[in-house]
């Protein structure tokens, strides 16, 4: 005879840890974990050289510049000025760095947003004869490049005074430079370094396709080990020996245990791989200037991963651990899991294209969807700007889901796991979370 799942009202553990560590030896042991180990592995250690790969790319590269200015002598000379300063500081070749002359800042602007140039520069001239020099920064033009041009505005503001000192006794008036980010999730702030930007971004899509993966992989295996359990009516052993609620958090916790160790022995072939980097880089001829490969990442950031993808795995594994029980066949399993799939998948879409550039009003308020706030939020703090608040509300918002969905979730298994041989329909679902002891 089964217990009724609904009048259980045993202790979360120890029953709870003994399903999580056969959970957690099952998956461990099979040999689908170990293919995609291997695999993920060598997913890693490709991603640890594309920093040696872009190089090489992007060694005959050219960064296109376009200038404004009040007049064309000002336009003229800046143009001059700082090609000549910037290829003595940067040591690039003639035709890796080309300024053009234009009149409308507004194009400009749009320009260096679309991507069309690397960057621009805006100067104007004040009734003071002080010059005053913007610097926008497009997706190629990172801070440590657009530094550069800032020195060069002080050479424009000195070729000026020489030229005005013949006339009459003239002070020299240092330039007012203003770097501003013109395109990419940044826009409007100050923008970060060319390695900043190239790391983050890289990082950000690894780490978000990683939490994707995990959320669809693990959780399908949290639906398929409920569902073929019911198949097989192990469950009715299970059920007998354990409440829904330890067997729910049970299988939650020992998968999740597994994805963790799996990342884990990743990370052993990908910090190999980082610390061949620079000695493989010399051999190629790319020099020993070749930048970290995780410039501008911080400590904090890692963290902020590791919360979003130890929350998000929790949440989703438990809609997926309902929609298991739900079945009686795993090959019914597609059919019921696809909606949680497409949800995964739209915070995966929206995460790619604010990694892309640009971060609409619809990403904002998504960052704090708990669905899909792992990803979006994530985005933004890996290459955008977010307030402390917003990472806080978030955080809060997530948890409060997951125990909204975990209550959700056992309720709903309590009553799909005494239906063998039939799908409950929508009354017995809603008639099961609304009152579990009936």
């Amino acid at each position: 005879m089964i217990v009724q799942p609904g009048s259980r009202h045993d202790p979360t553990f120890p029953n709870t840890t003994i399903v999580a560590k056969r959970e957690f030896l099952e998956r461990v042991k099979s040999r689908p974990y170990a293919a995609s180990t291997v695999l993920l592995c060598l997913l890693a250690m490709f991603v640890a050289f594309l920093p040696v790969i872009i190089r090489l790319v992007d060694r005959d590269t050219t960064t296109t510049i376009a200038i404004v200015a009040d007049d064309a002598e000002l336009a003229t000379q800046s143009a001059s000025i700082m090609k000549g300063v910037i290829l003595t500081a940067s040591g690039g070749s003639a035709s890796s760095w080309v300024f053009v002359i234009e009149t409308d800042r507004s194009k400009v602007e749009a320009e260096v947003a679309s991507g069309a140039v690397g960057g621009a520069v805006v100067a104007s001239r004040e009734p003071s004869g002080k010059l005053d020099f913007t610097i926008l920064t497009g997706g190629s033009l990172g801070a440590d490049k657009a530094q550069l041009l800032g020195v060069a505005t002080l050479g424009i503001a000195i070729a000026e005074w020489n030229q005005q000192r013949g006339a009459s006794t003239v002070p020299f008036l240092f330039p007012t430079t203003d770097v501003v980010a013109g395109a990419g999730p940044n826009t409007g702030g100050a923008p970060l370094g060319a390695a900043q930007i190239a790391s983050r971004q890289l990082l950000g899509t690894v780490l978000v396709v990683i939490l994707f993966l995990t959320m669809v992989i693990y959780g399908m295996w949290v639906a398929a080990g409920v569902a073929a359990e019911k198949e097989t009516r192990v469950m009715e052993l299970l059920i007998s020996a354990a409440s829904p609620r330890q067997l729910v958090l049970g299988k939650v916790l020992g998968i999740g245990l597994a994805g963790l160790l799996q990342y884990a022995t990743i990370l052993v072939p990908a910090l190999l791989a980082l610390a061949l980097q620079r000695p493989i880089g010399q051999a190629l001829g790319l020099g020993s200037g070749l930048t970290p490969p995780l410039e501008g990442i911080t400590a904090l950031l890692l963290i902020a991963y590791g919360a979003f993808f130890v929350l998000g795995f929790t949440l989703y594994a438990l809609i997926y651990a309902a929609a298991g029980s739900l079945v009686s066949r795993v090959e019914d399993l597609q059919v019921i899991a696809l909606p949680m799939s497409l949800l995964g998948i739209a915070g995966y879409i929206q995460a790619v294209l604010a990694l892309s550039g640009g971060l609409s009003s619809f990403m904002r308020i998504s960052s704090f969807i708990p669905f899909w706030s792992p990803f979006v939020m994530f985005t933004r703090l890996t290459v955008g700007r977010v307030q402390p608040w917003e990472l806080v509300v978030a955080y809060g918002l997530l948890v409060g889901a997951i125990v909204l969905v975990a209550a959700l979730a056992i309720r709903v298994y309590s009553a799909g796991v005494l239906l063998y041989g039939q799908r409950p329909g929508p009354r017995r679902i809603l008639r099961a979370v609304l009152s579990p002891d009936t």
